[in-house]
């Protein structure tokens, strides 16, 4: 029997509920102007599920709706997972969809990694792997939510996270023989995975096919550094300057992490 199709991992907040206006909960700070608790509708959520000043949020100081990127995760939960029945029709299922929404982003963006990698030129073995997982995550989104909210997320997460990094090592080692890197300068010999590098001066550095795998770049200067192949899985690029650096082809890099960096 074919498998069943995969969600749409873009959002389309039409066919969305405001789950993430009103579903997750924020403090005030330089994302947000207000502090709001979990389960709150946004003051800005309007009666029809769109937001009042989503034409103006980074002047109002809404930096983080802005930055954030649910992956298509509201509508699945909106529509697949509830039925097209919102919180508002039917409030007795409000704390059940709130509580499903972040387990479905993590599947959604566990999904576009595995898709991704699976474009990467795996092995055979390896790219049977990633469309066993893809398989697995996918069936996971159709799911009910008693069985969403039952998944053991951080096995999975492992799971996957062990196979995209051996991806991601075959395919940076290939795209390092390709380009003809044979090393790096002292400088960027310091950049590792998990690293911290908060505020560091990268300016125009040779990061091609680099692990910056949760890497913490907070705040650093990448300013016309060539980060083509390097893995960025996780990697938190708040507030980088990334004006002129070369980022497409960059692995595993998320909308969410190129919108919260300076570029």
């Amino acid at each position: 029997m074919a498998a069943p199709a995969l969600p749409r991992l873009e959002a389309e907040c039409s066919q969305c509920f405001g789950l993430c206006c009103v579903a997750l909960p924020f403090a005030r700070s330089a994302d947000f102007p207000v502090d709001k608790a979990g389960g709150d509708p946004c003051r800005n959520l309007l009666a029809d599920h769109r937001c009042g000043i989503h034409d103006r949020l980074l002047e109002g100081g809404w930096r983080g709706c802005v930055t954030f990127d649910c992956f298509g995760a509201g509508q699945q939960v909106s529509q697949v997972t509830f039925g097209g029945i919102s919180w508002r029709e039917a409030p007795a299922t409000a704390p059940t969809m709130y509580a499903v929404l972040p387990v479905m982003r993590q599947l959604h963006e566990m999904l576009a990694h595995l898709l991704e990698a699976a474009d990467l030129e795996p092995d055979p073995a390896t790219a049977a792997g990633l469309a066993d997982l893809v398989d697995e995550v996918g069936a996971a989104t159709a799911a009910d939510p008693d069985t969403l909210l039952a998944l053991d997320l951080v096995a999975l997460r492992s799971r996957v996270g062990d196979l995209l990094r051996l991806v991601s090592a075959t395919a940076r080692e290939r795209h390092r023989r390709r380009a003809g890197i044979r090393g790096q300068s002292r400088q960027a010999r310091r950049i590792r995975a998990g690293a911290d590098l908060v505020g560091a001066d990268l300016q125009g550095l040779d990061l091609r096919a680099a692990d910056l795998r949760g890497a913490l770049l907070i705040a650093a200067d990448l300013r016309g550094a060539d980060l083509r192949w390097a893995d960025l899985l996780g990697a938190d690029l708040r507030d980088a300057d990334l004006r002129g650096a070369v980022v497409d082809g960059a692995l595993f890099v998320t909308r969410p992490q190129l919108a919260a960096a300076r570029t």
